[in-house]
């Protein structure tokens, strides 16, 4: 009998060397070490799909400015008209406030500011906000509209502060408050942010400008600094 079958460590030296080309095998096809009783395919992990892009906003899916229905600065006639969709809570909306009131001062004859509502979900005040400023349009008209919303972006949307800008205002509190209980402009706020979405708003502010005249289009993504804004309305004028 040879040396090599009764030394019990070459029988567990070849075993381990078996193991080893195996293994070598396996990694080399790409393969994993299975048990023999599983033969089973694997599936394939799923390819994860690109996102769809987002729709580029455009004036043509807008409701178009009614001054029978829309709050509104400036000549309602004028040849560009510049919808605002805005959220009273956003602080990017309260840094575009005050230019867009430059862009009206400056071009008191040609700019017709439209605003529009699109609160944001994850502002808590941003909607109540909204209703109010509704309910101040029904009560003292337009320009309370305007007065209202400019107090709201000057000294913030908490819903707590609302009767004192009425009252700084000179309209009725109770009147306000009876017409802010009923929640009847709840739906109209909803149905704007809905409008502003299908014109591909994604976020707030987002403006559109459009030549009425011409039709020529422009839009305007979040807070711009007023040079850019004056470069675009020059440009369609």
């Amino acid at each position: 009998m040879s040396t090599q079958a009764t030394n019990p460590w070459f029988g567990l030296s070849m075993t381990l060397v078996g193991v080893i080309i195996g293994y070598g095998v396996a990694i080399a096809t790409g393969g994993g070490m299975l048990p023999a009783a599983n033969n089973a395919p694997t599936a394939q992990a799923p390819t994860p799909s690109e996102p769809a892009p987002a729709p580029t906003p455009t004036y043509d899916d807008l409701i178009p400015f009614d001054e029978n229905e829309d709050y509104y600065k400036g000549d309602p006639n004028a040849p560009i008209v510049m919808i605002e969709y805005s959220d009273y809570e956003c602080p990017f909306c309260q840094r575009h406030h005050p230019t867009l009131e430059q862009v009206l001062e400056n071009y008191p004859d040609d700019i017709v500011w439209v605003y529009r509502h699109y609160p944001l979900s994850f502002h808590p005040n941003a909607k109540p906000a909204a209703e109010a400023a509704e309910c101040v349009g029904e009560i003292a008209g337009n320009d309370a509209f305007w007065d209202f919303s400019d107090l709201v972006f000057e000294s913030g949307p908490a819903v707590a502060n609302h009767v004192g800008y009425v009252e700084q205002l000179g309209i009725d509190t109770q009147e306000f408050q009876d017409c802010v209980d009923s929640g009847r402009y709840s739906e109209k706020v909803d149905n704007q942010l809905a409008q502003g979405s299908t014109a591909g708003v994604r976020g707030t502010p987002g403006t559109f400008l459009q030549n009425v005249e011409t039709g020529e289009t422009r839009y305007i993504s979040g807070a711009q600094p007023y040079a850019n804004i004056k470069s675009m309305i020059d440009s369609m004028l």
